[in-house]
């Protein structure tokens, strides 16, 4: 756009005509934080243009002081955007931006990374001994000219030379084929500036990368590495920064340190699960049969030591499950995971005391170190051989891998925050194996290194309060926030508190309850003219209401259902292919952010019941570790969970009720995508309404919505429900013919 004197310089980053007031708003805060070197909370609805609003300020701040802007997101769709935003800006004002994607989806002889690293080093190893060999060529053709004229040292050297190129010749021929990377030593080789002249002439995304690179011989993904530093932006996955390890690597390929870096985390709500997921180690009962095989095989003196952790280790594990089982509960394991609880109120968990038991030798901390230096060594010893052409496949050393992770569980089991667990799964031959897992509950033990190392960090999201929540959980110090509203016309939505039965778990299976939900779901579909959302607390509530509906009289609908492990892509084409349907799902499911129902994709979203996650060990241990670090919450109502002070654990409320609201806001506005969008929300459970507050005391949820969201809330009875929708509907002009009669 073009700007005036007047105006701020970052807008000449703003691709279209005027920003909205609100954007001009945030930017502006924004860059001044940014000039603080402050982390900004940025809560935005639908519509209020946040990755713009983020991006404009970030670049000319970066541009300002020589700078990279990241913006990271765990949503595929949303990179899309960033990209489409991306050319959109470089169409105006020229930015250098790569989108970097995990080298398993861009690698053209689908290697693993440990291959791929000793291909590169090998491949690399070729190259410069070929460079070699062509300096000593033109040497070797210079002295023979020498020599030709008549100087006799000329001769001698020459000599000396020719023998070196022989000893070259040798280190060439042994290099086996197969361990050379023919991709990567085109990147070496030969010139890449026409690669580097496309990339940076829009903003590519990873596909388009991976098939011109393909089409010329040459591994993109490394180019990309290579050609990384001095960019202006990137667009990458969360892993990229929240990984301590592949941080290290990213920063270094961007050739930047982290204080000239600034991050804008998009759906930043899910920043928490992601840092805890990226946090937590695990150790499989299979990996340690690996590591004593490989210590069977050395006859190092070390294999001696290491060999008195690993069988130790590997029979506590067994032990433990063993013993932990109860009766029957061996028959209910599957493919999945299915956890065991090995902690103690007091003292260590039972893996380590079974640990303690089992070990012999002249003590764990000696031996582990032991089995670190030799597990080393023999990594180092795979890497070469892999390097040499001795051995087909890149081996990883699982004796440093137990090493590793026995260390760490020695080290840190007992920590506040830390949750050892031991979960079994069945194998492909029908026994069930164990696994050893080091869960992280408290996620800024990785996000507060990495937010305090950064220069700033622009966390945004349409559900991110309670900000001093997001704050606390994260490690984040004094950050600037703001927060920003629907900015749609509000008579074109409309939001309806619905007071039915609380839908308690206990209360899930009383017929009477089941058959008021299905009044309203029947309601509510059969007066929305299009396609209705419908959420409920997990996949099998789903399947129970879209049976009933499915073998009821009262829905001419389409219905879908959403299940577990299959592909949720595929159902939402042909859902929002229709225009009568409804579609049942999980809460907690890929459907409920992310993901666009725009205009006739859907004109109603159901929420059914207040969907808090399964509450298992894992989660009550996220409550007790929470409850420590951050004691009494603000936020919560009084008497569920109630302290010696009067006020609501923190455990609770940061753990449970506030990321469930969240959900379910996200899930809220997967409808009514832009201003001439319209349609309806509707929560099923008196725990929302204005009543619920007075009836429900302790359990009621309304008071954790933002206030501008509460006061969208219409309090309605179930049978009134079908009047209000065929009023707002009819007020749209939105039924194609009739109204259905209530």
């Amino acid at each position: 756009m073009a700007t005036d004197d007047a105006a701020p310089g970052y807008l000449r980053f703003f691709p279209y005509a005027e920003p909205y007031d609100h954007q001009r708003d945030a930017m502006a805060g924004i860059y001044d934080a940014l000039g603080e070197s402050r982390d900004v909370l940025f809560e935005g609805a639908t519509g209020t243009g946040k990755t713009l609003a983020a991006l404009v300020p970030a670049l000319e701040y970066a541009r300002e002081t020589n700078k990279t802007v990241v913006i990271t997101t765990n949503v595929h769709q949303q990179t899309r955007q960033f990209i489409e935003e991306a050319g959109a800006i470089t169409d105006q004002e020229p930015i250098r931006a790569v989108v970097f994607r995990g080298k398993g989806s861009m690698c053209h002889i689908d290697v693993g990374y440990e291959e791929c690293q000793a291909l590169r080093d090998t491949t690399r190893d070729l190259v410069d001994k070929e460079e070699d060999r062509a300096d000593l060529e033109a040497r070797e053709q210079e002295l023979l000219e020498a020599s030709q004229e008549g100087e006799s040292e000329a001769a001698e050297a020459r000599g000396a030379v020719v023998d070196e190129l022989e000893g070259l010749a040798e280190e060439i021929d042994d290099i086996d084929d197969e361990n050379v990377c023919e991709y990567y030593y085109n990147n070496l080789t030969a010139d890449t500036d026409a690669f580097y002249e496309w990339l940076f002439s829009d903003v590519r995304d990873p596909d388009e990368i991976y098939e011109y690179a393909h089409a010329q011989g040459l591994c993109g993904y490394e180019l990309l590495k290579e050609g990384m530093e001095g960019v202006d932006l990137v667009v990458c996955n969360y892993h990229h920064l929240l990984d301590p390890t592949i941080r290290e690597h990213f920063f270094r390929w961007l050739g930047r340190d982290p204080e000239d870096v600034i991050a804008v985390f998009d759906e930043a709500h899910n920043v928490e699960g992601a840092a805890r997921d990226h946090a937590t180690r695990t150790l499989t009962e299979t990996t340690l049969d690996s590591a004593l095989d490989e210590l069977a095989e050395s006859d190092d003196a070390r294999a001696e030591y290491a060999g008195n952790v690993v069988r130790a280790f590997r029979t506590a594990l067994v032990e433990t499950y063993e013993e932990t089982l109860a009766f029957g509960e061996r028959e209910q394991v599957g493919d999945n995971w299915h956890d065991l609880t090995i902690t103690n109120d007091e003292g260590r968990d039972d893996l380590t005391l079974a640990f303690l038991r089992s070990y012999t030798g002249p003590g764990i901390e000696h031996d582990v170190e032991q089995a670190l230096s030799l597990g080393q060594d023999l990594d180092e010893g795979y890497a070469e051989a892999y390097k040499q052409g001795e051995i087909d496949t890149r081996r990883e050393c699982q004796t440093l891998q137990v090493a590793n992770f026995v260390a760490s569980w020695m080290d840190e089991s007992a920590d506040h925050g830390q949750y050892p667990v031991v979960s079994l799964r069945r194998g492909d031959g029908g026994d069930v194996y164990g696994r050893a897992e080091l869960y992280t509950c408290i996620p800024q033990r990785v996000t507060r290194t990495l937010f305090d190392e950064l220069h700033a960090s622009v966390l945004m999201s349409a559900t991110l309060r309670p900000f001093d929540v997001t704050e606390d959980v994260l490690g984040l110090d004094d950050p600037a926030t703001m927060a920003y509203g629907a900015q749609f016309p509000e008579e074109r939505r409309r939001t309806y508190a619905v007071e039915a039965p609380a839908l308690f778990s206990n209360k899930r299976d009383d017929p009477a309850v089941q058959e008021e939900i299905t009044g309203v779901l029947e309601d509510a579909i059969r007066m929305t003219p299009g396609n209705t959302l419908a959420f409920f607390p997990s996949y099998g509530e789903a399947e129970r209401y879209y049976d009933r509906l499915r073998d009821g009289p009262n829905v001419d609908a389409d219905l879908y259902l959403d299940e577990p492990a299959t592909r949720a892509k595929d159902l939402r084409e042909e859902f929002t292919a229709g225009t009568d349907g409804a579609l049942f799902t999980s809460l907690w499911g890929t459907l409920t952010e992310g993901v666009s129902f725009d205009d006739d994709d859907a004109r109603s979203v159901i929420v059914v019941g207040v969907p808090y996650p399964h509450l298992d060990d894992r989660m009550e241990a996220v409550q007790d570790a929470y409850d420590g670090a951050f004691g009494v919450s603000e936020h919560g109502s009084e008497g569920r969970g109630t302290t010696s002070n009067g006020g609501a654990d923190a455990g609770w409320e940061y753990a449970v009720e506030i990321p469930t609201v969240r959900k379910t806001r996200q899930a809220l506005g997967r409808v009514v995508r832009s201003p001439a969008d319209f349609g309806t929300r509707v929560l099923v459970d008196k725990r929302y309404t204005r009543a619920g507050e007075t009836e429900m005391g302790q359990y009621t949820v309304r008071e954790t919505f933002p206030p501008e969201e509460r006061g969208e809330m219409i309090d309605i009875d179930p049978e009134k429900l079908q009047f209000a929708l065929l009023n707002f509907y009819g007020d749209m002009d939105a039924y194609d013919g009739d109204p259905p009669n209530p």
